[in-house]
C-alpha cells in the first residue's frame, strides 16, 4: 500500500454517513507484519494520516505485527506517529504449534514483545488461533494462561480455517491435518471468552472477518467458519447463564413465556432461532413467545407457564 491509497481509504471513510469524530476512532493497519516494513515506508504510511490525525478525526493508530518484528527502535519510530495499540499475531504460546505452523516465531518472542510494548505504554492486543497443527484443548488452555499472564488490554480469536492455496489445504487433502469442527471451535471459544472475561480482559473479535473473498465458492475448503460465528459463540456463553433458571421448576409437555432483558433476546433467540429450539429441548417444553423485560438484570429470565 501506498500513502495515497491509506489517503484514498481514510477519505472513503470519512464520507461514511456513519462516521464520527469520537475519542474511540483509530486508524488501523492490518493484513501484514507492519512493523518488518522497511522503515521508509513505514514512514511514509504513516505520514500520510497525519492531517487526519492533527485534525482530530481520529485519536491514534493501531497496527498488527509479528512478536519476532518489534524492537525498541521500531516501538520508539512508531509512537511518533501516534500509534498507540500494537496487535501481535501470537497464534499461539506452545513452541511445537509455533513450528508445525510455520510461525517462525517463538512463544518466548510472544513474551519479550508484549513486555517490551506493555512498559512503552502501548496498548496491547494478542491474536490467537486455536485449532492449528498439533493444537488440542489442553494445549490451547495453556497459550490461555500464558496470554493471560501476559495482561494485554484485548484478545482477538481466530479459529483456524483451510483457505486455498495455503500449506494447510495441501495438508488437509493429504490427511494430515484435521481442522476443529463448527461445534469444536465454538465450544472452545466460549469457554476462552469465560477465562479472559473472568480476568477483565475483553475479546473484541471472534472468528475471520465475513469478507466477500472468503465467501467466494471453494475458497474455504474446510474447519469452523460461519458467517456469525462471534454470534454463536456469544449464545453459547448465554445459554451458559441462563440454564439454571430453565430448571428452577419442570415445565414438560406445557406451553411458556420467556422474558428476557431487551438487548439479550437476540442472544437467547440464537441464529436462526436455534436457541428457542435449544431452550424446547432443555425443559421439554414449547416456547409460545418471547417478551422484553426491563425490569430483569443481565443473565436474567423469567419462565412462565401458559
Amino acid at each position: 500500500m501506498k500513502a495515497h491509497e491509506v489517503k484514498a481509504v481514510i477519505e472513503q471513510a470519512l464520507a461514511s454517513p456513519r462516521f464520527t469524530p469520537s475519542a474511540e476512532n483509530e486508524i488501523a493497519f492490518y493484513g501484514g507484519t507492519f512493523t518488518s516494513l522497511p522503515v521508509p515506508v513505514i514512514q511514509e504510511l504513516l505520514e500520510a494520516t497525519s492531517p487526519y490525525l492533527d485534525g482530530g478525526l481520529f485519536t491514534g493508530i493501531r497496527v498488527s505485527t509479528r512478536p519476532d518484528a518489534i524492537n525498541p527502535s521500531i516501538c520508539r519510530l512508531i509512537a511518533g506517529y501516534k500509534v498507540k495499540t500494537v496487535e501481535l499475531g501470537a497464534q499461539s504460546m506452545n513452541n511445537d504449534v509455533l513450528r508445525l505452523s510455520g510461525r517462525g516465531h517463538s512463544a518466548d518472542d510472544t513474551f519479550q514483545a508484549a513486555r517490551l510494548l506493555k512498559k512503552l505504554n502501548f496498548k496491547l492486543g494478542i491474536q490467537i488461533m486455536p485449532g492449528l497443527p498439533g493444537d488440542s484443548k489442553n494445549v490451547f488452555n495453556e497459550t490461555i494462561s500464558a496470554v493471560i499472564a501476559m495482561h494485554p488490554d484485548m484478545v482477538r480469536i481466530y479459529p483456524a480455517v483451510v483457505i486455498q492455496g495455503t500449506v494447510l489445504a495441501t495438508w488437509y487433502r493429504e490427511g494430515r491435518y484435521t481442522p476443529l469442527s463448527l461445534q469444536e471451535a465454538v465450544e472452545r471459544c466460549q469457554e476462552t471468552c469465560v477465562r479472559f472475561e473472568a480476568e477483565g480482559i475483553p475479546v473484541i473479535r471472534l472468528g475471520l472477518m465475513n469478507s466477500p473473498s472468503l465467501r467466494e465458492p471453494g475458497q474455504i475448503l474446510a474447519g469452523p467458519w460461519h458467517e456469525a460465528f462471534g454470534h454463536l459463540v456469544k449464545c453459547m456463553i448465554h445459554r451458559t447463564r441462563i440454564a439454571p433458571w430453565l430448571h428452577a421448576q419442570t415445565w414438560k409437555g406445557r406451553r411458556v413465556v420467556i422474558g428476557a432483558p431487551p438487548r439479550e433476546i437476540p442472544l437467547l433467540r440464537g441464529y436462526k432461532n436455534e436457541g428457542i429450539r435449544w431452550i424446547e429441548e432443555q425443559i421439554e417444553a414449547s416456547v409460545a413467545k418471547i417478551v422484553a423485560d426491563k425490569r430483569l438484570p443481565p443473565g436474567h429470565i423469567t419462565v412462565e407457564g401458559l
